[in-house]
C-alpha cells in the first residue's frame, strides 16, 4: 500500500496532499483534475524528484520520505533507491540505444537478487518483440511510450507511476497502447498510479479515482462511486450528466449485447468496436440523462429494449429549462434522467414516487460502452 500524507509550497500553490491507494489486489488509481491542481506534482513528490515541506510517504512497510514541521528530513531515500516505474508525457528513450538496449537500461540498474521480469515476456505483452533491433527514431510514437512502459517494468518496480503517458498521441494511437496498459497489474502484479486529464482514459483503466482541486484531494474511491456523484461532477468535468455502471457482459447478439448491471440486464446495440465483445467480459456502462425517459407505468408494445423499475429519490434543477431527476433501481444502482420541467408537472413527480425508466439500446452505442479490465 502506498500512504502519502505530504504538504509543499510550490509558488502560489500550497500543496497538501493526504491519500492512501493500493490496499487490495493490484489494480489502476487515475489521479484527475485540471491543469495546475498538483497531479503531477503529486508523482514528483512520491518519487522523490521534488521534496515535501513536511510529512510522510511510506510504500509497504518502506518508508520513502519522513519530516516533522521545523524539522530537518529523518528520512528521504534518493529516486533511484525508491523501487518505483516512471513513465512521463514523452518517452524520454536513449536515441543511440536500440529498442532492446532501451528496455534492457533499467533491467540492469536492478540488482540480481531484485529482478523479478525478464526481457522476453515484456516484450511480447507489450508487443515488441518485433522492434527489439530498431532505434527510437523509427517507431511510432505509440510504440515509444510501450517501450518507455516495458523499460519500467524491467526495473522491477513496487509501484509504477505514469504521468499523461498519452496526452502526446493521437486517437489511433491511443488506442493500440491501451489494452496494454489495461493489463499491466494483471499480468505482472504492479499497482499503477496514473495521473491523467481524459476522462475516457479513467474509465478504460482505473479501478479508483482520486480527484485533486487546487492542491488538495477533494475526494476519493471507486470510480462508479465518484463519477455518480453530482456534487462532484464539477471536478469530474461533467457537462452531459451520466451515470456509470459497471457491468459483465452475458450475451453475444447479432445487433446487440446483454450486460448484467447494479440497475439490472440493459441491451446495448452494437457498433463495429463492440462485436468483439464476448460473454463474462468486464464492461463499463455509461448512460447518458439526456437518453432517459419517464413512465408512470410499464409501456406495452414499445420499440425500446430496456425498460428499468425504480423510484424517484430527487429532483434537481438544470439547464435550459431541465430537471435532473435521481433514480433508485435494484440493489445499489442509481440512474439520472433529464427531462423537462413541464414532464414534471405534467406526471405529478414527487421523491418517492415508484417509475420506469425508459432507456433506448441504440443511445448507448454513442460511446457508452468501454471495455474495463478490473
Amino acid at each position: 500500500m502506498l500512504t502519502v500524507d505530504v504538504a509543499r509550497q510550490q509558488g502560489d500553490l500550497a500543496l497538501s496532499l493526504a491519500l492512501s491507494v493500493g490496499g487490495g489486489a493490484p489494480g489502476i488509481t487515475a489521479v484527475f483534475g485540471p491543469s495546475g491542481a498538483g497531479k503531477s506534482s503529486l508523482l514528483s513528490l512520491i518519487s522523490g524528484l521534488q521534496t515535501p515541506d513536511r510529512g510522510l510517504i511510506r510504500l509497504g512497510e518502506k518508508t520513502l520520505f519522513s519530516r516533522q514541521p521545523g524539522q530537518a528530513a529523518t528520512v528521504n531515500l534518493p529516486p533511484k533507491q525508491r523501487r518505483l516505474g516512471m513513465v512521463f508525457q514523452d518517452a524520454r528513450l536513449f536515441p543511440h540505444l536500440s529498442v532492446r538496449s532501451n528496455l534492457l537500461f533499467g533491467w540492469r540498474l536492478c540488482r540480481p537478487a531484485e529482478r523479478r521480469l525478464t526481457l522476453e515476456p515484456v516484450a511480447e505483452m507489450l508487443g515488441l518483440t518485433a522492434l527489439l533491433d530498431r532505434r527510437p527514431a523509427s517507431l511510432s510514437g505509440g510504440e515509444r511510450q510501450r517501450v518507455a512502459v516495458g523499460r519500467a517494468l524491467l526495473s522491477s518496480p513496487h509501484l509504477m507511476l505514469m504521468d499523461e503517458p498519452l496526452a502526446a498521441l493521437d486517437a489511433a494511437r491511443k488506442a493500440d497502447i491501451l489494452p496494454f496498459l489495461a493489463r499491466l497489474p494483471q499480468d505482472f502484479g504492479i499497482p499503477v498510479l496514473y495521473v491523467t486529464h481524459a476522462m475516457d482514459e479513467v474509465l478504460r483503466l482505473a479501478d479508483e479515482l482520486v480527484l485533486i482541486s487546487r492542491g488538495q484531494v477533494a475526494a476519493q474511491g471507486p470510480v462508479e462511486t465518484l463519477l455518480n456523484r453530482r456534487d462532484l461532477w464539477p471536478l469530474t468535468g461533467v457537462q452531459d450528466p451520466a451515470t456509470v455502471l459497471s457491468a459483465a457482459v452475458e450475451e453475444v447478439g447479432a445487433d446487440s449485447v446483454r450486460v448484467r448491471t447494479a440497475a439490472g440486464p440493459l441491451w446495448i446495440g452494437v457498433e463495429a468496436p463492440q462485436t468483439a465483445m464476448v460473454p463474462g467480459q468486464s464492461v463499463r456502462v455509461r448512460i447518458f440523462a439526456r437518453d432517459v425517459a419517464l413512465a408512470l407505468e410499464r409501456p406495452q408494445a414499445i420499440s425500446t429494449r430496456n425498460i428499468v423499475p425504480a423510484t424517484l429519490t430527487g429532483l434537481e434543477t438544470g439547464s435550459g429549462g431541465t430537471v435532473d431527476a435521481t433514480l433508485s433501481v435494484a440493489g445499489d444502482g442509481c440512474l439520472t434522467a433529464r427531462i423537462t420541467r413541464a414532464a414534471v408537472q405534467d406526471l405529478g413527480l414527487t421523491p418517492g414516487l415508484p417509475v420506469f425508466a425508459l432507456i433506448k439500446a441504440a443511445s448507448l452505442t454513442r460511446g457508452g460502452v468501454i471495455s474495463h479490465s478490473p
